[in-house]
């Protein structure tokens, strides 16, 4: 996977996260792991509950799109 760009705004949400965490850059980084892995695994679910006709064949993914 490759790294998303830096965007507006994409600094404060960094400096937030390790505030969050009094600086500590390895806890910041833990916790995002830690919520990547739960938001995959509801994706995961909710692509299992979700029907193709009911989403016209379209299917969820885990991976970013090229060009986002």
């Amino acid at each position: 996977m490759r790294p998303i760009e830096t965007r507006p705004g994409t600094i404060d949400a960094i400096d937030e996260a390790l505030a969050w965490h009094n600086g500590d850059a390895r806890a910041a980084i833990a916790t995002l792991i830690a919520d990547c892995a739960y938001l995959r695994w509801q994706l995961d679910l909710a692509g299992r509950a979700m029907s193709a006709g009911f989403t016209r064949g379209w299917q969820p993914s885990g991976e970013r799109p090229d060009g986002v």
